[in-house]
């Protein structure tokens, strides 16, 4: 027998958060939202599938239309309570004052659950009682969310004490702002509305987790490709007798410097795709460290290492940094690139009192044989830049909600930045010591087969992911 798919029907006011509290719970930013009161005039499916198979279905539903009236009707029924809402839909179909009280009762009748939405930050009125006493005497399982912002407050306990009278349940949830925490939370709530859910809602939740999972496993190979691409990353070119070595050290500068910017690109944009950001780009702040250029110097001193990490990774790692130059089989010398984007020397330390990086290098360079060797990367903290770059965006585009809508004032938004920003920053001797066999193995090979040094990082970026997910501090 096939098994019954959980509907709700999610019910409420224009501009008072239906809309977006859908898009968040269903991740489907193609929700229409929109302040305008009739937008809505028919029901919505919104079906959420996990691996080809739907699990949980939301309906979008237009608003009451005639609270007071379709109140009264009910309450001077004299039919069976099991055929009330057939019987209204039945009288009142014809009659255009009632379409869309008749089109919002049409999912009860096949058995969904209700999530009433309301505005928390607004005085209760007489039309809500009547609403809600009307979804009261329909039978169906629900639970009353109130969308309402945490510095708005002063209507939330007159709210909360009438849904008491009238729902199974009730929720604070901000839909503009909900974590992926946080919707696992409200979808483990709505079994408290009904005894006969409760076993399917199980499933339910256990399939959302375990597909965010799985979307955080393709986020690891997703950043252990970045890293292997863009660490590991070589090429050799030929050198014609009497050719300019300087023009061409700096094409090979250009050509490594947009090779590395399109697969970051390309790496955030798999990332929006796996987490459902189809339509809307969800722009950082202005102010974003994501908005500075990989190569610049606030980059460097915001994210990867701190200088004293930057120095023990070195010594402990055999890495190279700021190795200077490689003498070529001919006897010649390429050096290495200094400061790509004219800024990564920003990361010059002192060890006991004396230089240990003078200007940053990066990509070493060698000629062999009229071959003009370049890559692979030389500097270990590269591969925490890159990291912790692709591990903010992560959090970025988790936490922001698909009901969310406030692109344009997100993107004007100032943004303090603290002292540093990033995560690895804060990963102990272990952890770092994992990505230093890992960037070794870059040095020798160019790649990291090996799964002995792969695997590990792979876990350690996944531990990072959940925790990152479930709101722990890294």
């Amino acid at each position: 027998m096939k098994q019954r798919v959980p509907e709700f029907a999610v019910v409420g006011h224009p501009n008072e958060g239906k809309s977006s509290v859908l898009s968040t719970l269903a991740e489907d930013d193609s929700v229409r939202i929109s302040p305008m009161p009739g937008e809505t005039r028919e029901c919505q499916t919104f079906p959420v599938s996990i691996d080809g198979r739907e699990v949980i279905r939301f309906i979008d539903t237009p608003g009451f239309q005639n609270p007071r009236k379709t109140l009264q009707w009910m309450q001077d029924y004299k039919g069976s309570d099991d055929t009330l809402i057939q019987d209204f839909v039945d009288s009142h179909k014809n009659d255009p004052d009632f379409q869309d009280d008749c089109q919002l009762l049409q999912p009860l009748l096949r058995g969904a659950g209700v999530i009433f939405v309301v505005d928390g930050s607004r005085p209760l009125r007489n039309m809500d009682k009547a609403e809600m006493e009307i979804l009261r005497l329909t039978g169906c399982p629900r639970m009353a969310i109130i969308n309402c912002k945490e510095e708005e407050t002063a209507w939330l306990a007159r709210w909360q004490s009438e849904f008491r009278k009238h729902f199974n349940s009730i929720r604070l949830f901000n839909s503009c702002q909900a974590t992926y925490r946080e919707r696992i939370e409200l979808l483990e709530s709505l079994k408290s509305i009904d005894q006969e859910l409760q076993p399917i809602l199980d499933q339910v939740v256990t399939a959302f987790q375990q597909d965010w999972q799985e979307r955080n496993n393709q986020v690891a190979e997703l950043l252990l490709d970045l890293l292997e691409q863009g660490l590991g990353y070589s090429k050799s070119v030929a050198v014609k007798p009497g050719a300019d070595e300087e023009t061409l050290k700096a094409k090979l500068h250009r050509e490594y410097d947009a090779f590395l910017r399109t697969r970051e690109t390309k790496c955030r944009k798999e990332m929006r795709v796996l987490y459902k950001h189809n339509i809307f780009d969800c722009e950082m702040p202005a102010q974003s460290i994501l908005q500075e250029d990989l190569f610049s110097k606030k980059t460097w001193e915001f994210l990867g290492l701190s200088s004293s990490q930057l120095i023990m990774a070195g010594a402990l790692s055999g890495a190279a940094l700021g190795a200077g130059v490689d003498v070529a089989a001919a006897g010649l010398s390429f050096g290495v690139f200094s400061t790509l984007g004219g800024l990564i020397g920003a990361a010059g330390t002192a060890l006991k009192g004396k230089k240990f990086l003078s200007g940053v290098k990066l990509l070493g360079m060698r000629l062999d044989k009229q071959q003009l060797q370049v890559g692979p990367v030389k500097n270990i903290q590269l591969l925490f830049v890159l990291l912790d770059r692709q591990l903010l965006f992560y959090s970025h585009i988790i936490n922001w909600a698909h009901g969310r809508r406030d692109y344009d004032r997100q993107a004007s938004k100032g943004e303090t930045l603290p002292a540093r920003v990033g995560y690895t920053t804060e990963w102990d001797r272990q952890k770092r010591g994992i990505c230093e066999q890992f960037f070794a193995s870059l040095q020798q090979h160019g790649e990291s087969d090996a799964q002995d040094v792969r695997e590990p990082l792979a876990e350690l970026i996944r531990q990072t992911l959940q925790e990152i997910s479930s709101g722990r501090q890294v």
